[in-house]
């Protein structure tokens, strides 16, 4: 719990906070949350995402396959609803939420295609994916880090690749946060100049739509 405790801990600091709110800003370029919409967020963690999805006006239902994650978002003020479960047999039947969102926990799952293919079959208009970015300053500043130890980082061209084998037919669009992650001054003031998406930036957002492309 200790471990846990100190993880959510991180998104209350300067740093934390900073890249963060640079994260959530750009998951929310990728769709316009209406009020009373649902999502489901997979990997949700301690719930941090979650909480900053459920304050936008979403109804939330946060999944995580690591109990003592669960158990700790539980004791969170919110209105999220928290199970525990695995992406890659979701409990729940087609189409159940309007949204599913997987921010920085698909690159703990092995099988990346099956988890999106699953999170499409429960989603009515698309997915929200949030990944490490392999061609980045936080890559070769961190691969060896304890903290992202089993991570898997991605490249553009594979998550392309993993839309031409999920469905050639299915949309998907790809933004950027966070080019340097120190957090400092002159992070801060460069992330303002940067457009929505910057090859070498540490986070990608991904939206894949359900929709099929004209």
């Amino acid at each position: 719990m200790k471990n846990v405790a100190a993880y959510d801990a991180w998104y209350q600091t300067a740093r934390g906070g900073w890249i963060g709110q640079q994260e959530f800003s750009i998951l929310l370029k990728l769709f316009t949350p209406k009020a009373g919409q649902s999502l489901l967020d997979v990997g949700c963690g301690t719930g941090y995402f979650s909480q900053r999805f459920q304050q936008s006006g979403l109804e939330v239902t946060g999944l995580d396959p690591d109990s003592a994650m669960i158990e700790f978002a539980k004791t969170k003020e919110s209105q999220v609803k928290y199970i525990e479960g695995d992406v890659l047999a979701l409990p729940f039947i087609d189409n159940s939420f309007d949204y599913c969102s997987a921010i920085t926990s698909l690159c703990f799952v092995a099988e990346p295609e099956k988890a999106i293919y699953e999170m499409l079959r429960v989603s009515r208009h698309g997915v929200i994916l949030g990944l490490l970015n392999r061609h980045s300053v936080l890559h070769k500043q961190k691969k060896h880090s304890v903290n992202y130890q089993g991570a898997r980082w991605d490249t553009v061209s594979e998550i392309k690749q993993w839309r031409r084998n999920i469905n050639p037919e299915i949309q998907i669009v790809i933004k950027s946060a966070v080019l340097i992650p120190s957090a400092g001054i002159m992070a801060r003031m460069l992330e303002t100049l940067l457009p929505d998406y910057f090859p070498y930036a540490s986070f990608l957002a991904v939206g894949i739509s359900n929709s099929k492309s004209n």
